[in-house]
């Protein structure tokens, strides 16, 4: 079936993040479909990341005084409407022809912070240009660090204010639903910004397949000393992406990390691990409020930042529901899905007696 083109405007029964998750694969190929909508293995992480918002229950408190109410913040000096930001997906010239650039430009209306992926298939200066909020990079070191450390100025030179370090992906997950559609970028698409980096050593887990140990990847794959390296070449802040433990939450905090994110890769890796709700309890009590944490994977609510932020999270980051946006109508459709969930937010705010983020915590979590 031939994908259907962008809409230049939105439905009036698309009124929620599941509306464009259930619309996006009409307009894309089924591979590119796939490679959204998909997840590692049998996809029960993908599906229990929003069920573990689903399993909580909210505690309101009413007749509290909510004059004035805001949803700003403050996170690495940057000042924030609100604690929503685009997280980093890869590729998006696959889901609609302006790719990031859509994106950066709903970003720029919705005031959203954007990061910006390694492989991103626009140059990463070309997004900047368009950047009206702050942007961060999202970065996977290289084989050859002399063009890590290259790609980190052009951040730098570019006016990126952060660098996202995913951490959890030394090699990729088994992503049997991309296997099925055999997946491939097309021609036209691909990671840009790493065009004349040495080939990294391919690591795809396939049945039946020992690539992952023979491949070599895991004889150059980052380990905690480089992140003293990475603090080396640059005097951005530095987030660790794709913890899931306290234990190496201490650790990033030893080895100077200015921020974490509580996060599975949204599912797309090793397959059973837990929600990132479900991880974040104990991430907070270990961090006990020495750097901010944020969340990715699962949001589809504004419940559900309210959720995240109540046990611990300073801010949270939004992919698929974004990128489905992207698919279905562009600009448009991302910052329609912006919309959307900040003013769930607002209104899951109000609902429980919270004026500012900081009257957000464990109070509102309804306990048994």
């Amino acid at each position: 079936m031939t994908p259907k083109s962008p809409l230049q405007q939105i439905p009036a029964d698309v009124v929620a993040l599941a509306d464009y998750e259930r619309l996006a694969p009409e307009y894309l190929p089924v591979q590119a479909a796939a490679y959204l909508l998909g997840g590692a293995a049998d996809e029960i992480t993908l599906r229990d990341n929003s069920a573990a918002f689903q399993r909580l229950r909210l505690r309101p408190r009413v007749l509290r005084e909510l004059a004035g109410g805001n949803t700003q913040l403050t996170l690495f000096g940057q000042t924030l409407d609100h604690p929503i930001l685009l997280a980093p997906v890869a590729y998006q010239r696959l889901l609609h022809p302006q790719g990031e650039l859509a994106t950066v430009t709903a970003a720029a209306v919705m005031k959203a912070a954007m990061i910006v992926s390694t492989q991103a298939s626009v140059r990463l200066e070309d997004i900047a240009l368009r950047a009206e909020a702050p942007l961060w990079f999202q970065l996977y070191l290289q084989q050859d660090r002399g063009f890590t450390r290259e790609l980190i100025q052009r951040a730098e030179h570019a006016g990126y204010r952060a660098l996202v370090l995913t951490v959890d992906a030394p090699v990729n997950g088994v992503r049997n639903r991309e296997q099925r559609a055999a997946f491939a970028l097309p021609p036209g698409v691909d990671a840009v910004n790493l065009r004349g980096a040495e080939p990294q050593p391919l690591a795809r887990a396939t049945a039946g397949d020992s690539a992952v140990f023979a491949s070599g990847l895991l004889e150059i794959a980052a380990t905690w000393k480089d992140i003293e390296w990475l603090r080396g070449q640059t005097t951005l802040p530095v987030l660790l992406k794709g913890v899931l433990t306290p234990e190496d939450a201490v650790l990033a905090i030893h080895a100077g990390a200015a921020g974490i994110f509580v996060s599975n890769h949204g599912g797309r890796t090793l397959d059973t691990l837990p929600a990132t709700l479900d991880a974040l309890p104990a991430i907070t009590n270990a961090v006990a409020g020495r750097v901010p944490l944020l969340l990715d994977g699962g949001i589809r609510r504004g419940t559900d930042v309210l959720k995240a932020l109540a046990l611990g999270a300073s801010a949270v980051a939004v992919g698929r529901p974004c990128m489905s946006g992207l698919a279905v109508a562009g600009a448009l459709g991302v910052a329609h899905v912006l919309h959307i969930l900040r003013a769930e937010f607002e209104a899951a705010m109000a609902l429980t007696g919270c004026r500012t983020l900081a009257d957000i915590d464990r109070s509102i979590i309804f306990e048994n």
